[in-house]
């Protein structure tokens, strides 16, 4: 249990950034250029880039090339529920 609670904490600490939130809510939808998460987020190229660094490195966001773009996506299930369930309580409506 202490490893799973330690593993918790870490997506929350992720969550708890407004722009972080916002990035994986994006995410939640399906997969998305960087283009399209700077536009959907209203971030900066820069700052998104450390945003995406930060959650790759957590192991909750994943990339893959499509041409010549890169996309991201949910690497995490279990943080894609979580993502889908926020959403339908604080989103819709």
């Amino acid at each position: 249990m202490a490893a799973r609670s330690e593993a918790a904490a870490r997506v929350l600490k992720q969550l708890a950034h407004p722009r972080r939130l916002r990035l994986l809510c994006s995410l939640a939808e399906g997969d998305k250029t960087v283009g399209e998460l700077e536009r959907l987020c209203g971030v900066s190229q820069s700052q998104l880039s450390q945003f995406l660094g930060r959650l790759r490195g957590q192991g909750l966001v994943a990339a893959r090339r499509k041409g010549r773009f890169v996309a991201y996506r949910i690497a995490e299930p279990r943080l894609r529920r979580l993502m889908r369930a926020l959403h339908a309580i604080f989103c819709a409506g």
